[in-house]
């Protein structure tokens, strides 16, 4: 695949035949890198408008500790007025003591990194553009759509309400060595398998108590019942995106990925300490600054519509990196393409005369489907269903 330095292409560049064979070849950006290219391939280069900015350092980005908002009543008011000022003002905002434990989250960042790096025969088994499926990997879901492919690989799937079958989900085993300590002696046990397909799972579990209880916070936040936004289905669906950002030889002509919004009801977010996540902020790009043991959530477009834009969905996107591989599960809380005849609008408690309803109602699955097909980038896709 050719690559070149500079943003000018020459006039005989077969941008489609490049599309192909890079979508052919079935491995993703980490096979260009694994490949040893020293120049970014024509297909990613940013336009100019889109290339990476400097970010803003004068924000601090919202913290949100969820320690005691169970048992301190004084705790959680404090706590349900930090998120709904967050989620008015930001659209995100980072969570900390949210009840996941440390080693899930690592076991869970490992495993990603097993799948990635495991022999590319391997990977293509689930190598698919069929969206419609629950196990999805490859490189850029609008790759024959966007002005300029991402730097980054994707695996996709869908965890609720109907999740895959365990067998299913892709092992990628590593090996891993226990010592076992005794009076005398250190013995060594036989390295074991750890699959990646339980964690999947366990990870799964895990974010979808957390979501449920972010969605009661944010329904008292509404001024509604805790159980408003549950009971109204946002957590009904849960798919699991598992991103890989390879290094990048030249970070400066591409992004990970392009600014855009999610299209989902809630979005739960674990990346690891790379960093390059940024949020746009009153006209200007924010770092999410990496904490360990931190979550970041975002309100996604299907909350601004059921909220009647009280919580904003807002763009964001991820930089490019010399340094790699990023690796980051993005949680939406969404029955994505999966077919549903529920219709969402405005809630009718946030709905007044002087605040009229400012979107048509949707079904999820048709929400998603315009947002695939308008792709990742450019204005956001609530904008066919403002009133």
């Amino acid at each position: 695949m050719a690559a070149t330095g500079t943003t000018e292409l020459p006039e005989d560049y077969d941008r489609a035949s490049e599309l192909r064979a890079f979508d052919e070849s079935k491995a993703g950006v980490k096979g260009l890198v694994d490949a040893g290219v020293s120049q970014v391939p024509r297909i990613f280069i940013q336009p100019p408008e889109k290339k990476r900015a400097n970010s803003n350092t004068h924000f601090d980005f919202p913290v949100i500790d969820l320690q005691g908002m169970d048992t301190d009543r004084i705790q959680r008011i404090r706590i349900v007025e930090k998120l709904r000022e967050a989620s008015e003002m930001w659209g995100f905002f980072n969570v900390v003591n949210h009840g996941i434990p440390v080693t899930v989250m690592e076991e869970m960042l490992n495993g990603v990194r097993r799948f990635y790096e495991q022999d590319t025969e391997l990977k293509k088994e689930f190598y698919t553009r069929d969206v419609s499926k629950k196990l999805v990997y490859n490189s850029n879901f609008d790759l024959y759509t966007a002005k300029a492919a991402n730097w980054r690989d994707t695996f996709y799937c869908l965890m609720a309400p109907h999740p895959p079958d365990s067998q299913d989900l892709p092992a990628a085993c590593s090996f891993r060595c226990h010592y076992i300590i005794q009076p005398d002696e250190l013995f060594l046990e036989m390295p074991c398998k750890y699959p990646y397909r339980d964690i999947l799972m366990e990870y799964k579990d895990q974010v979808m108590k957390l979501g449920l209880r972010l969605l009661e916070l944010m329904s008292e936040a509404l001024g509604l019942n805790p159980s408003h936004l549950k009971d109204m289905d946002c957590a009904e669906g849960l798919a699991m995106l598992c991103h890989y950002y390879p290094a990048c030889p030249q970070p400066e002509l591409t992004l990970g990925t392009g600014f855009h919004t999610d299209n989902d009801f809630l979005t739960v977010l674990l990346q690891d300490q790379i960093g390059g996540l940024q949020v746009l902020h009153q006209d200007q790009w924010v770092d999410v600054p990496p904490m360990p043991g931190a979550l970041v959530i975002n309100v996604g477009d299907l909350l601004q519509l059921i909220t009647n834009d009280r919580f904003k969905s807002v763009e964001h996107r991820v930089v490019a990196n010399h340094i790699g591989p990023r690796l980051s599960i993005a949680c939406f809380f969404s029955t994505s393409v999966q077919p549903s005849s529920k219709l969402y609008g405005p809630i009718k408690e946030l709905v007044s005369d002087e605040n009229p309803a400012k979107y048509r109602e949707t079904t999820v699955s048709d929400y998603v489907a315009h947002f695939q097909e308008k792709g990742l980038e450019g204005s956001t896709a609530l904008q066919h269903l403002r009133l």
